[in-house]
């Protein structure tokens, strides 16, 4: 496979190994108890034998940086960075979350809105989670439109919405007065 992991076949479970080796033809041994897996005949990656089908034993050294960062994300993880910053960041990503089915979908959404704050700046997110929680919106997206057009420094009553922006005149379109 073309991935950290190999395949023990016998026991369909998959075993981690340097990511330097991704795509290397390596030889593997295992035992009762043990697997070890060998590049030009140097052991390269040594694990406890686990038999349980279709899951991984993976070394964290064996990640390359930026895998390394993505296994640290949970949901925990992105609460606490977005508590970090305020309060109501920290629910805003712990309610996003629960609006996937997975947390995992959330992880890069989440992700966007913590590096939205080093670039806008803490007290602008602040303000979007704010707005986008009263929108009752739980995306990425959102937190950025609201960013992107200044909403953030308006309150709720403030902003206007301009009908005329969303609907474009035409002939065709009947308009509310028809249903009368």
């Amino acid at each position: 496979m073309k991935n950290t992991h190999i395949c023990l076949a016998v026991d369909k479970h998959y075993y981690s190994v340097p990511h330097q080796f991704i795509g290397k033809k390596v030889k593997v041994l295992y035992n009762d108890d043990r697997v070890e897996i060998f590049y030009r005949y140097h052991r390269i990656a040594q694990h406890k034998r686990d038999r349980l089908k279709h899951k991984y034993t993976t070394s964290p050294d064996h990640l390359a940086t930026s895998q390394r960062y993505v296994s640290s994300w949970s949901y925990d993880y992105f609460v606490g960075e977005g508590s970090k910053i305020s309060r109501e960041v920290g629910d805003y990503l712990a309610a996003l979350m629960e609006t996937k089915p997975n947390a995992e979908q959330g992880y890069k959404s989440c992700a966007g809105i913590l590096h939205l704050a080093k670039k806008a700046g803490n007290l602008r997110v602040i303000q979007a989670c704010k707005r986008a929680a009263e929108y009752g919106i739980y995306t990425y997206p959102i937190i950025e439109v609201i960013l992107s057009k200044n909403l953030d420094a308006l309150s709720l009553s403030e902003e206007q919405l301009d009908e005329t922006a969303l609907t474009p005149r035409h002939h065709n379109i009947r308009g509310k007065e028809y249903y009368s």
